[in-house]
């Protein structure tokens, strides 16, 4: 996957990255918009050109109480996000090339009020999904807002996402339709804040063999289930 042209996709307003993005940047406002006064830390995991974080950023009110960390391996996509950050004059933003799995990125920025969690699930096996969620559990404070995303396509894993979500004391606070085109999640997380493991990966990016070959194993099981029923 060529990760710098898959972006193209939200330059097509009628594209559903497009219309996601929308979602994504609505809740971010949200988020911000109802946070407590004071200092706000954000971190992404895996942000791309971070498109989703840093137009919202540009005019909001409250940008200038935003500290956040943005994570990108792809160096032709944290470049454009540097450029955006000095652009609009986001000080305390900074974008940082480097493996965003790795639980080290965040050492001096976690626990954070936003986490945002997009791009990824749709692209690891459930393994890494389920330990991203765990680890969500220290990336982020008590009261604060994880966004994530992840596609529709069958199998439809994203009511696994929100009950592993809720069985970490994460409760949804919004959901997108299942006939939306995609799929975007909202928790707050309620409960206590864990101190952050180093030396962490919490997930890997799978190819496309690797993550078919898992979605016809979920389907095999469901059907298997729906038989001895």
């Amino acid at each position: 996957m060529d990760w710098q042209t898959w972006h193209d996709e939200y330059d097509r307003p009628d594209s559903s990255l497009a219309r996601r993005l929308q979602v994504v940047q609505t809740h971010i406002r949200a988020a911000l918009d109802t946070s407590p006064p004071g200092p706000l830390q954000v971190v992404s995991l895996c942000a791309g050109q971070g498109r989703d974080l840093l137009e919202v950023l540009a005019d909001h009110p409250r940008r200038d109480d935003v500290r956040a960390r943005l994570v990108e391996l792809d160096a032709r996509n944290s470049a454009p996000a540097a450029e955006r950050v000095r652009a609009v004059g986001l000080d305390q933003v900074e974008v940082v090339t480097a493996d965003a799995s790795l639980t080290d990125q965040y050492r001096d920025v976690a626990p954070a009020d936003l986490v945002l969690v997009c791009g990824i699930f749709g692209n690891i096996l459930d393994e890494d999904i389920e330990r991203t969620i765990e680890t969500c559990t220290q990336l982020c404070r008590n009261g604060g807002i994880v966004i994530w995303t992840r596609h529709r396509h069958a199998p439809d894993r994203v009511p696994q996402i929100c009950d592993w979500f809720a069985a970490r004391e994460f409760e949804l606070q919004w959901l997108s339709a299942p006939d939306a085109g995609f799929g975007v999640g909202v928790h707050r997380f309620v409960g206590e804040s864990q101190k952050l493991a180093l030396g962490l990966r919490m997930f890997t990016f799978a190819g496309y063999d690797a993550l078919k070959r898992a979605d016809a194993q979920v389907a095999a099981q469901a059907e298997a289930a729906d038989g001895s029923s």
